[in-house]
């Protein structure tokens, strides 16, 4: 209900946020605000899709006017922004969009080019190479600052990475490619000119922000361009669950707010509408402890239950045996194994859990798996796609030509050249002199790409199913078991369906891509019901009826890699304050007190654990305390006998 100018609402954990934020866009529409000048930002278009579904449920009269409210992710707003002023921006307007994986293969090709694979001592990889770049642009953070708190072991290659990335950025605009980081900063640069922030920003009479703790400096400074003369902002967001700062997202954002927009009114949503109130007293105290914080306390009405217990367990395995025998124990009494969680803060630490649930027939399933956009097949077919739309595009040029027989990097390095040099005409391939196992496919490539070159503009489903029967062949040649993969194929023919052109297909594709792929999965599920075992970052967002939060100890919960600041050790409680608001009405905190280095029974040496320094006296106090396996196992030994045996005398008579 607030009026204009900005307001931040820091909504805790299962307060609400999503209705809060339908509800806001619905009473903007109702009190005569034009939809189509409503700025909705997400997170995922599909809770942009959400929000917006249920903003239109929540307007009596015309609920369809919600539908021309603009909403989306940041990086899909920077698209449909420099699409219309990508002329102002210095962009072609046709140019590309790359995804995650085809930008760190776009670095590969110029860090080889520049001969830093060849340096006789371990160069960054280019994996590690795109994330010192992500990290530098989304955070604006110098260089050698960031390798010193971040990738200490590359600064010996400062001055290499910095070509490198000059050198990269300059082939990526020659060649009309933007990566996902490249759209931000596009969009961030080009509303420095007064001119253009004034008219893009003039296009909203509101704009509202979701997940506000998980933005960057970058996407900061983005809604303070877009807000230089209109000030009706709202963000909304939990300072207490910034934990994505490893993608350069930073709290600053949050609790500088009132500082970047003056007088902007603060609204606390502190009650939580998912968690029993004894969990809430438990996390409200580890929350506590955060040395910097937008303060509140959340509260239930849904009443007292069970208190959070914290166990302690011998080692990995008693932990397993005692996650096992609580799940079984919940289902047993009527919550369904997807009802529950098991929690962990690196993906490692589910191992022995993994194969201990295996050993019992349960079922389980583990949060991540292989993006649609990764399957090898996809990518083929996208980038022979990506060609019509960009003929420049060097990187998928270069994945296409080697799906011809006898084509190979340095074949298909000679061809890019050659097209290059007739301006990247497809039909510049028919004058290449190709090898003779190449020329037939080659000659089909260059026919097929001019033949659909006019036809970018109109139904890309027709297009698709043309390259598909391009390349079936080819798939059967490059891939095993290629009849599911086919079928990745006709679905990304179906997907296409529903799109007027060919460019907006493959923007939503790479910006917003389909989560998995059939032919990679694992067997089906022969039980309607399963575990979950998730990464607590996976786990933000969700809830489950019971949780299990394994691996407490200090070293795994804060992460022994994330300690070395204030900053750092903030984010790991932030992270454990996550995992134990995921709980409903059960919550297990489990820690063992030994690790083996090997498995045990091959070896016994083992360190002893300590207890995450986040349970301290005060969060203890909150929590039942317990021990399970060989914590106890003391208890089980009979009774001493009453014996006088000189055990001391036997054992200095060996040295007389």
């Amino acid at each position: 209900m607030y009026g204009d100018g900005p307001v931040l609402v820091v909504a805790g954990a299962g307060s609400g946020k999503t209705k809060t934020l339908a509800s806001r866009v619905a009473n903007l529409i109702s009190r005569g605000v034009p939809p189509e000048r409503i700025l909705l930002l997400t997170f995922t278009r599909r809770a942009s899709e959400e929000m917006l579904k249920r903003a239109a449920a929540a307007i009596a009269t015309q609920p369809q006017s919600a539908r021309r409210v603009w909403g989306g992710t940041f990086h899909s707003f920077a698209n449909r922004i420099l699409r219309i002023y990508a002329r102002s921006a210095g962009l072609a307007p046709e140019f590309s969009v790359i995804d995650r994986t085809d930008a760190e293969d776009f670095l590969n090709v110029v860090r080889n080019d520049l001969g830093l694979a060849r340096k006789g001592k371990r160069f960054p990889q280019k994996g590690t190479c795109m994330d010192i770049y992500s990290r530098r642009v989304n955070s604006t953070d110098e260089l050698r600052p960031l390798l010193v708190a971040c990738f200490p072991w590359c600064l010996e290659w400062e001055a290499d990475l910095s070509r490198l990335f000059r050198a990269y950025v300059e082939r990526k605009q020659q060649q009309h490619v933007l990566d996902y980081d490249d759209l931000l900063l596009y969009l961030y640069y080009l509303l420095e000119d007064e001119r253009v922030a004034t008219s893009v920003g003039g296009r909203f009479d509101h704009v509202l922000v979701d997940e506000y703790q998980d933005t960057n400096r970058i996407q900061a400074g983005i809604l303070r361009r877009l807000r230089t003369e209109n000030k009706n902002i709202m963000v909304v967001g939990d300072d207490a669950q910034s934990i994505y700062s490893f993608r350069s997202a930073t709290v600053r954002n949050m609790l500088d707010f009132p500082l970047e927009f003056p007088g902007a009114a603060i609204v606390t949503l502190d009650q939580n509408y998912r968690s029993r109130q004894p969990i809430l007293e438990t996390t409200n105290r580890i929350i506590a402890q955060a040395h910097e914080r937008h303060s509140k306390e959340l509260w239930s009405t849904r009443g007292d239950g069970q208190r959070p217990q914290l166990i302690t367990c011998g080692d990995e395995s008693a932990e397993d045996e005692e996650v096992i025998r609580l799940v079984l124990e919940h289902h047993e009494q009527g919550i369904p194994l997807r009802r529950q969680a098991v929690l962990f803060r690196a993906a490692s630490h589910s191992a022995s859990l993994e194969i201990a649930l295996t050993r019992k027939n349960i079922p389980f399933h583990k949060y991540g798996g292989l993006r649609f956009l990764e399957a090898g097949h996809v990518k083929d077919v996208v980038s022979i796609l990506r060609l019509l739309e960009n003929p420049r595009d060097e990187i998928a040029w270069f994945r296409v030509l080697q799906l011809l027989s006898g084509v190979g990097p340095a074949t298909a390095a000679e061809v890019i050249r050659h097209v290059s040099s007739l301006a990247f005409a497809p039909s510049a391939l028919g004058s290449f002199k190709a090898p003779v196992a190449a020329r037939e496919e080659m000659q089909q490539l260059g026919t097929l790409l001019t033949d659909l070159a006019p036809l970018r503009g109109e139904a890309p489903a027709a297009i698709v199913e043309r390259v598909r029967t391009f390349y079936a062949p080819l798939l059967k040649r490059q891939y095993e078991n290629p009849a599911p993969r086919e079928q990745d194929i006709v679905h990304l023919g179906q997907l296409a369906s529903g799109y007027a052109s060919l460019r907006d297909f493959l923007d939503d594709l790479v910006l917003d891509p389909p989560t998995s792929t059939g032919d990679l999965a694992g067997p089906p599920l022969k039980d309607e019901d399963w575990l979950v075992l998730s990464t607590i970052h996976s786990a933000k967002g969700l809830e489950w009826d019971a949780v299990y939060l394994i691996h407490a100890a200090d070293g795994c919960l804060p992460s022994d890699m994330s300690t070395g600041s204030r900053e750092e050790i903030d984010e790991e409680l932030r992270l454990t304050y996550v995992a134990m608001t995921r709980a409903r009405d059960f919550l297990y905190v489990l820690w063992p007190l030994r690790f083996y280095a090997r498995t045990p029974g091959v070896s016994d040496r083992h360190v002893f654990a300590q207890l995450s320094r986040f349970f301290n006296g005060n969060v203890l106090s909150s929590m039942d305390q317990r021990s399970s396996g060989r914590a106890d196992a003391d208890a089980d030994l009979p009774a001493p006998m009453d014996v006088a045996h000189d055990i001391g005398g036997r054992i200095r008579d060996i040295w007389r």
